[in-house]
């Protein structure tokens, strides 16, 4: 019998980027994610998909190709929430939600940055490969985003 370790199905990952909150905020769209994910092949919308939400195909270096589902956006709050609604090859977890919300650093050394924090929230089946997974592609796509940013 196969034990699985006790694991949190969330995690958040955050960065403070050295670069004003309309840099970074221009670039946090599900289809401009290959603009600074250096695993992302590609990002486009779907077409005919949905008339009622964004649905963005994203075709990753590795041959994955997922479709992720917008679930909410803010132009004032600057944050997104999306889900993944298919993946081939098949995630071995039942779902997953993820937010990325931008907020202006407006005091201290790092006036003028902008502070990022990417949470995920996993289905109870997700295990802790999953998430260390998870955790490890958003710190490395974090630090592609600042890489992106910065040198503009």
């Amino acid at each position: 019998m196969t034990t699985r370790i006790p694991t949190s199905t969330s995690i958040t990952e955050s960065s403070v980027i050295h670069a004003p909150l309309a840099n970074v905020w221009h670039l946090i769209k599900l289809q401009d994610f290959h603009h600074f994910w250096t695993k992302l092949d590609k990002s486009h919308h779907v077409k005919g998909a949905s008339h009622e939400t964004d649905i963005v195909k994203w075709t990753f270096k590795d041959g994955t190709v997922q479709d992720v589902k917008q679930e909410e956006h803010s132009t004032i709050d600057h944050f997104i929430t999306y889900s993944v609604i298919s993946s081939t090859p098949a995630i071995t977890y039942s779902s997953v939600i993820s937010t990325i919300r931008c907020y202006a650093v407006t005091t201290g050394p790092n006036e003028g940055s902008t502070f990022v924090q990417w949470s995920a929230h996993f289905s109870s089946d997700a295990d802790a490969d999953v998430i260390e997974d998870a955790r490890f592609k958003r710190k490395e796509a974090l630090a592609d985003l600042a890489h992106v940013v910065t040198k503009k």
